[in-house]
């Protein structure tokens, strides 16, 4: 089999009709917020039993068809000893890693950052591949503010991500480009349109420069939102339009996926959000879905508290919104099944 068969093979198994990623590539000071909102330690122990029981909850093979794993979680194991990538392939989920290194200031560009991780990351995707990953991410971030994103910040993070995923498919890994224009901030709808659009723009030409093959990366972007301290807020079917809006004039029709990132939005929202978009635009040239992290995750945590005897009820909650995401996928989505089982 070739590298290009490779990528194809993966990029066939993840895009699927009624089918999304779970995000679930946490770093430790992440990991640990989130279990202290439940009171629970973040150690390697608590952090393995908890992907476990994602990775094992049952039938989410129906609704999700990659998991993003942090790349400690590629060595850990199942309670009967099955490595966790293992235990998703066996289901027919996608296994891939988080390959970045977190971000820190741009040099020279007051405001903007930069995503570390480029060092070593050919000989890391060898290793992570031998694990078993078959898809990589990489994420950048932009904040808005009046001077922010500079066109300096806008074109080296273009330049990492169009890096970054040329070294992943070289290695036979397909790429997830995640390029993130931050919720926060008081920023209109128009302001994010306008901010998404330049930033799209620059990371395509990017990835021609590298000769990134579009039909074998998955595109992972944020939604078209007003920031969470503008006064006014958008309704689900405006952001469908703005998001789509943004897209037809930025994103070839090669790239075979967009999975939207949930960032700061409610578990409902993520999903209604979604819904509108594949419910209004049927027509649209890529398949529209999700790659979400807390908006799959933040009721499984709810539900589990740390304790064994509620793994199952965990299972049935991340079970839950799967399903509903993965009927946002089809446009299917009503705001009366959240009231369901």
């Amino acid at each position: 089999m070739t590298i290009a068969d490779e990528l194809q093979a993966t990029i066939g198994q993840m895009v699927q009709r009624g089918k999304g990623i779970l995000a679930a590539d946490e770093s430790q000071p992440t990991i640990a917020k989130r279990f202290a909102a439940i009171s629970v330690e973040a150690g390697a122990e608590n952090c393995r039993v908890y992907r476990a029981l994602l990775f094992t909850a049952p039938g989410i093979e129906q609704y999700i068809s990659g998991v993003i794993e942090f790349e400690d979680t590629l060595a850990q194991a199942a309670d009967d000893g099955t490595p966790l990538p293992q235990v998703l392939a066996r289901r027919g989920i996608v296994p891939g890693v988080k390959v970045d290194k977190g971000k820190g200031p741009l040099a020279l560009a007051p405001g903007d950052s930069i995503t570390y991780g480029l060092d070593g990351l050919a000989e890391r995707l060898h290793q992570y591949k031998n694990q078993g990953a078959r898809f990589a991410k990489w994420r950048e971030v932009y904040e808005i503010g009046e001077r922010n994103p500079s066109a300096l910040g806008v074109a080296a993070n273009a330049e990492m991500l169009a890096r970054y995923a040329a070294v992943c498919q070289e290695q036979g890994v397909v790429p997830i480009v995640e390029p993130e224009v931050l919720i926060d901030g008081d920023h209109s709808l128009a302001r994010c349109a306008e901010v998404t659009e330049a930033v799209h723009k620059e990371i395509f030409h990017a990835l021609h420069r590298h000769h990134v093959v579009l039909e074998h990366i998955i595109l992972k972007p944020n939604m078209i939102l007003p920031g969470k301290k503008h006064p006014v807020r958008a309704g689900a079917e405006e952001i469908a339009a703005a998001t789509l809006r943004v897209f037809r004039r930025t994103v070839p029709m090669a790239v075979p996926s967009i999975n939207f990132l949930s960032g700061g939005l409610s578990p409902e929202e993520a999903t209604a959000n979604l819904n509108a978009m594949n419910a209004g635009f049927p027509d649209s040239p890529w398949l529209l879905s999700f790659s979400y992290g807390r908006a799959l995750q933040q009721t499984v945590l709810q539900a589990w508290q740390g304790k064994a005897e509620n793994v199952a009820a965990a299972q049935q909650a991340l079970l839950k919104r799967a399903r509903l995401n993965g009927a946002a996928q089809r446009g299917e989505y009503l705001p009366a099944m959240e009231s369901s089982g």
